[in-house]
């Protein structure tokens, strides 16, 4: 743990942001350096104008491939365009609306001239493409957001008419052409000025906020957080939920309280993250210590401010939950407890809806499936492979390790396709008000009738190679029989949910599991490992589980 890790950010750790904003404009990437040119993640293209991996070439060579991409696929309606509140966003979002005003798009941009979570986008193309009926012109949209990273990163994602998060055979083509356009120097890119995109006859206003903010009833029991009282404590951390927790406690009478309702693009109120930097991630202690402090001195007390408090990151795709008895929730506990409520209190889900979960995430979500009598689905790292299930209802709920989940309406259907924060968090005030406990305490009971798993992540070392070789492993790669003292019973190059590569290895036995995946932006490799024995087992299984990878990669 690095020595301020949870402590204050002090001057020299927050960003130029005139630099920044400069770089943006400035700045013209080396195509030659693989780090500067456009490459879609599990999220979308991120990087910093700072390093020339996101810059104004980058948006309107990404922007005029999206306007080709979606005519080649026939959509023909509106494109929702959004964005967060780091510094880069607003540029960047102004930037993609010269491009899509001078190709003839029909954009609609915030009313308010705010912030729009993730979900909130996802939620405004699945509600417009539903009233649209089947047949017309379908809706898709574009959020401006590299969701938690630090301050000085920009990020830049493509959501389809399905409301969720491109899949890679659109991703790839949109980078291709993307990458294609900035090799011609931009030749081929449509763009007029801001001013005249602004007042274009395309560009309308979308109000974002009530669509979504209206609509929760239909997805959590609102009278029985209001009817109980349930206080809740909601830390936006500078994010683009900083509205609409407000407006919520507001509409929905709700006993709830904005924490911090501050926007900063450097973020000078955040508690550093365990390595020092700013990272707006609610799923980490360090970088949640103000609220988790504020929650465990209103307990000390015995004033008790808040019942739940929770956080979200910078575009609202990721929850944080703070408990007075059990402070901030693993993300893999909180998901377990969240599924066996609601699959035993949402009577208008489909009887055989599945639960899904992405491979790295906690096995107790497997034998809490199991006692619910559900089939579980695993699925590889991406929010993506969720979308099919939340659009038919067959999935009703998927969620991953990383604090990111959604799930449908109460009648069943779709809510949202991409990763809904806010949703997570009420959710836990919903069920601390229908069951009279907090969810910490839920877990305690879960794990007395599962067991108690311990869950860790770690980085090794990896060349380009060999993160590459890691990526194309077979299950016949790897000879060991054993792990940490017992047999293993599956060794996975595929997802056994749906068959997909998951770009790695997971191998199992009776009581634990490790999987290891290359990281797509540093020189390591993630180990991610499980034991229902303890942390002393844990410790062996992750020992050993280096030593395996690197004896088939090296």
């Amino acid at each position: 743990m690095a020595s301020r890790a949870g402590t204050v950010a002090l001057p020299q750790d927050l960003v130029d942001i005139t630099a920044l904003l400069d770089a943006y404009y400035d700045v013209t990437p080396d195509l030659s350096d693989p780090a500067q040119r456009v490459a879609f993640g599990t999220s979308g293209h991120r990087g910093s104008s700072l390093k020339a991996s996101f810059n104004e070439g980058h948006i309107l060579a990404i922007t005029q491939a999206i306007v080709e991409y979606r005519a080649g696929q026939g959509i023909t309606g509106p494109l929702f365009l959004a964005k967060d509140t780091h510094g880069l966003s607003e540029p960047a979002q102004n930037s993609a609306l010269e491009v899509l005003a001078a190709n003839g798009v029909n954009v609609l941009i915030d009313a308010r001239h705010g912030y729009t979570p993730t979900p909130a986008l996802s939620h405004a193309i699945l509600k417009y493409n539903n009233e649209a009926g089947p047949g017309q012109p379908q809706a898709d949209g574009i959020v401006v957001t590299p969701s938690h990273n630090p301050p000085a990163d920009g990020g830049f994602k493509y959501n389809p008419p399905h409301g969720g998060p491109a899949d890679t055979d659109a991703t790839g083509w949109i980078a291709n052409r993307a990458n294609e356009l900035l090799e011609n120097g931009l030749r081929g890119v449509k763009r007029i000025p801001l001013n005249d995109a602004l007042k274009a006859d395309g560009t309308g206003k979308f109000d974002f906020l009530s669509s979504y903010v209206d609509d929760l009833p239909s997805v959590l029991d609102l009278d029985a957080i209001r009817t109980a009282g349930v206080r809740i404590g909601a830390d936006p951390m500078g994010g683009a939920s900083v509205d609409y927790w407000g407006e919520i406690g507001e509409r929905h009478q709700l006993d709830l309280t904005v924490v911090n309702p501050t926007v900063d693009p450097q973020w000078a109120f955040m508690t550093l993250d365990w390595d020092e930097k700013i990272r707006m991630d609610c799923s980490s202690p360090s970088a949640m210590a103000s609220l988790i402090k504020r929650m465990s001195d209103s307990a000390s007390a015995g004033t008790g401010a808040f019942d739940v408090a929770t956080g979200n990151d910078a575009d609202a795709d990721r929850h944080g939950i703070v408990t007075p008895d059990g402070g901030l929730m693993n993300p893999n506990h909180y998901l377990a407890v969240a599924i066996d409520y609601l699959y035993r209190n949402r009577t208008g889900w489909n009887p055989q809806s599945v639960v899904g979960k992405t491979l790295v995430s906690s096995s107790i979500i497997d034998r809490v499936a199991a006692g619910l009598g559900r089939k579980l689905v695993e699925v590889p790292v991406g929010f993506k492979w969720f979308v099919p299930g939340l659009l038919s209802g067959e999935g009703a709920f998927g969620g991953e390790e990383s604090a990111g989940a959604s799930f449908n309406k109460r009648d069943g259907s779709v809510w949202t396709t991409d990763k809904d924060g806010i949703l997570l968090a009420l959710l836990a005030s919903e069920i601390t008000a229908v069951t009279g406990k907090s969810p910490s305490q839920l877990y305690k009971g879960l794990t007395d009738q599962f067991g108690a798993p311990v869950y860790a992540r770690i980085d090794a070392a990896a060349t380009r190679e060999q993160k590459a070789a890691l990526g194309k492993l077979s299950s016949s790669d790897v000879t060991a029989t054993t792990l940490a003292g017992e047999e293993i019973t599956a060794k996975l190059t595929e997802a056994p949910g749906n068959g997909a590569s998951i770009g790695g290895l997971k191998v199992v036995t009776e009581n634990a599991w490790f999987a290891a995946r290359p990281s797509g932006t540093e020189d390591v490799y993630k180990i991610y490992a499980e034991s229902f024995k303890g942390a002393d087992h844990l410790k062996q299984v992750q020992e050993e589980a280096k030593a395996l990878v690197d004896g088939v990669i090296s």
